[in-house]
């Protein structure tokens, strides 16, 4: 089987400036873990794993903001409609900003409720406390971020999302270096640094949105009217991608949880793995973003045979930079912790755990393929009722971790990416042999 076509290379234009900016999202965190990692204590780093996994959880519980965008903007775009074109960027824009208005002005109980439920240290969850009060004060342009990001992937205007998550994130990095480093804030410089750069990253993305939308032909009076209309249809998408965002993260945050409960060293240590799997799924994300933008065309077109090409290179290209992560991680994976963090307690307990590096990137490259497909086609259901089999599957191997300890939890973890692949596949299978993927 030929390894580049023309579909791999129609496959790279998109992938390959999508992945350049998605790691520059897990970069982020590799710098956020490597400069409060070398502060004198590890209740600094547990803080702030604590206070970004609460954001992730809460702001990620919302990414139906950029998913539902993406396929709809896609699906648009496919069918050449200037006004749905710009309801599926107007609509989900009032919704994030109403949405990150609402975080702010109730942040203080949000607050105490996540701490609550994760428990732990008080050190620690002291130290996440100040990192949330500033870092949700960005809540506003973090959703509406997800929005613009989401509708510029959707027209296929590949530069634009590069320009918007590169620059952002470059200067998030900086600030978090002259916060932390040269102010020594600590982990308020560390919440403060993103929260600028969300803004500014918010500005930049409104620019890049007015660029395109003078690119496509639509007009000041089409973006009047766009707040009109298929409302019910996205508010009901929405609601099914939040129940599927809402299982995912409780997943993701059970790690963070039954690490805490385990230890103070425990989630800490699970904080730099995390930091790694993050910007492994970050890289290939690229490739399921191209995914989406090419299953939404293709919906949108009544198109089969694109979508096809498009799938096999998407297979054949991610799953070798999956094996290549995975090669880096087995030869280099040590060096990699011991990069992140200067504690040698960290880094010897760290050595246990890294293998699962290894393993994730193969296991997990194909659900993150199989979410493109079922976003560009906006089949909310099906990736709500895929992702309701992988949680209860994870549930069911957490009972693992009295037994396993802490590789219970990376087991758990590797059988909910298994299961997500496996079931989105069997699901769109059936479709293909009832050709009823369009219907």
């Amino acid at each position: 089987m030929q390894l580049f076509n023309a579909a791999d290379k129609a496959l790279w234009r998109l992938a390959l400036p999508m992945i350049f900016s998605n790691i520059t999202v897990p970069l982020l965190g590799l710098v956020d873990t490597a400069v409060i990692g070398h502060l004198d204590s590890p209740v600094y780093l547990g803080g702030v794993a604590v206070g970004a996994t609460a954001t992730s959880f809460l702001f990620m519980l919302l990414l139906f903001l950029r998913m539902s965008t993406t396929g709809l903007t896609a699906q648009a775009f496919g069918a050449k409609d200037p006004l749905a074109l710009a309801r599926a960027l107007v609509q989900p824009l009032l919704m994030a900003l109403g949405a990150g208005a609402l975080i702010v002005l109730l942040r203080g109980p949000i607050i105490d409720l996540a701490l609550h439920i994760v428990g732990g240290s008080d050190a620690v969850l002291e130290q996440a406390r100040r990192f949330l009060a500033i870092r949700w004060l960005s809540a506003p342009a973090s959703l509406a971020n997800l929005v613009l990001l989401g509708w510029l992937l959707g027209v296929q205007y590949a530069r634009a999302p590069v320009i918007l998550l590169v620059v952002g994130n470059i200067l998030n990095i900086v600030l978090d270096l002259w916060l932390v480093m040269g102010l020594h804030l600590n982990v308020q410089g560390a919440a403060l640094a993103t929260a600028i750069a969300e803004y500014a990253t918010f500005i930049i993305g409104l620019l890049m949105a007015r660029r395109v939308l003078a690119l496509r032909g639509v007009s000041l009076a089409l973006l009047k009217q766009a707040w009109r209309g298929n409302f019910r249809r996205l508010l009901a998408l929405n609601r099914d991608i939040m129940l599927r965002s809402l299982l995912l993260q409780l997943c993701f945050g059970a790690i963070t949880v039954f690490g805490a409960r385990l230890g103070g060293d425990i989630v800490a240590v699970n904080a730099v793995l995390m930091t790694m799997l993050t910007f492994t799924a970050y890289a290939l994300d690229g490739f399921a973003y191209a995914v989406e933008a090419h299953s939404g065309q293709a919906y949108g077109a009544r198109d089969g045979s694109q979508l096809l090409h498009v799938w096999r290179a998407a297979c054949r290209q991610s799953g070798l930079v999956a094996l290549a992560f995975a090669l880096v991680y087995l030869l280099a994976g040590e060096q990699i912790v011991a990069m992140l963090t200067s504690l040698s307690s960290l880094q010897q307990l760290a050595d246990r755990y890294v293998i699962w590096q290894v393993i994730l990137p193969v296991i997990g490259v194909w659900c993150y393929l199989l979410d493109g497909m079922f976003i560009g086609a906006t089949r909310g259901a099906e990736m709500r009722n895929s992702m309701a089999v992988a949680a209860a599957g994870f549930a069911l191997t957490l009972l693992t971790v009295p037994v396993l300890g802490n590789h219970g939890l990376w087991l758990s973890l590797a059988v909910f990416l298994a299961l997500r692949g496996l079931s989105l596949a069997w699901i769109w299978r059936r479709h293909w042999q009832h050709n009823t993927w369009f219907t």
